[in-house]
């Protein structure tokens, strides 16, 4: 009789991977961003498990948003606080903080789960071609558009 494989924290080898945004649409970034720190590119993996790599974004502020959502698309942010509600247009994001939009389109694409902040944790996201992890000797990360 066969078993599922099921991965042990133990067996978890993690690898880097960096991927360059420059003129690459946001939405498909995030999406083979998120599939990479999920682990779903691996044969171990476990639905249950971080499986998943450690992604660097570069040039966060060279990705692009196809059509109309420069301007129609909006970020929405709460206070807590009755009347709190907060909109920021993508063009002012894009152009006051482009780390954070490739941030939130990735996490959008993770579990919202303890399970998903923990993937989102390895996301790191540099506004410019620099970053302070060639340590890691990231690998270039080939993404299929």
């Amino acid at each position: 009789m066969r078993t599922t494989y099921m991965a042990r924290p133990s067996e978890i080898k993690r690898q880097w991977y960096l991927v360059d945004a420059a003129g690459k649409p946001l939405g498909r970034i995030a999406s083979q961003v998120a599939h990479v720190l999920r682990g779903k590119h691996k044969p171990t993996f476990t639905p249950f498990l971080d499986t998943g790599d450690h992604v660097i974004v570069i040039n966060a502020a060279q990705a692009v948003l196809t059509g109309r959502k420069l301007d129609q698309k909006m970020h929405f942010r709460h206070s807590g606080y009755p009347g709190g509600a907060r909109f920021t247009s993508y063009r002012r994001l894009m152009a006051e903080r482009p780390e954070r939009a490739v941030e939130l389109a990735v996490k959008g694409m993770l579990p919202h789960n303890r399970l998903g902040r923990a993937m989102a944790k390895k996301l790191k996201v540099y506004r410019g071609a620099e970053h302070p992890h060639q340590a890691q000797q990231p690998q270039p990360l080939e993404l299929s558009l």
